[in-house]
């Protein structure tokens, strides 16, 4: 009774070494081991960012050894742009800002794949700017209204 699967439930799209080799095509890595420490570094960067039903979802859209790795991670409570996720990224990896942006951008580019659109929009939401134009898209947010000056 209690195991029943979820309704909705996705089945991932691809395999997990299917998802290794698009990685390792997006960024050019020579090496399927490389490839690996890029997908399991930035999931593992992006398990401590993302949070709610969109971090449920997208772990349902990857395959099992990717959603591990984006939901072993705590959220953390601090709220970074793309850009700090990255310099982020690349303090916890010990890489250069330069290949940490590298990474993300050929794992988020296979993750935008499995996510579909409609899933990416709700991501993209939820979280601060910046993030975007990690998954190649174009940062369309709506501007913020400004405070207005109180009269003198």
């Amino acid at each position: 009774m209690y195991d029943q699967p979820r309704p909705n439930r996705a089945t991932p799209a691809m395999t997990f070494d299917q998802m290794l080799e698009r990685v390792r095509y997006e960024g050019a890595y020579p090496t399927r081991e490389r490839a690996a420490e890029a997908i399991h570094s930035v999931l593992a960067a992006f398990g401590r960012r993302l949070t709610g039903d969109e971090r449920v979802d997208l772990a349902q859209c990857l395959p099992v050894e990717a959603a591990l790795t984006l939901t072993a991670q705590i959220p953390a409570t601090e709220h970074l742009t793309g850009w700090g996720f990255v310099k982020d990224l690349a303090e916890r990896t010990g890489a250069t800002p330069a290949t940490a942006r590298w990474d993300t951008g050929a794992v988020l580019a296979v993750v935008t794949r499995l996510a579909g659109p409609d899933l990416l929009a709700r991501i993209l939401r939820r979280l601060p700017g910046g993030y975007a134009l990690l998954f190649g898209q174009a940062e369309l947010r709506q501007p913020q209204p400004q405070l207005q000056a109180a009269a003198a």
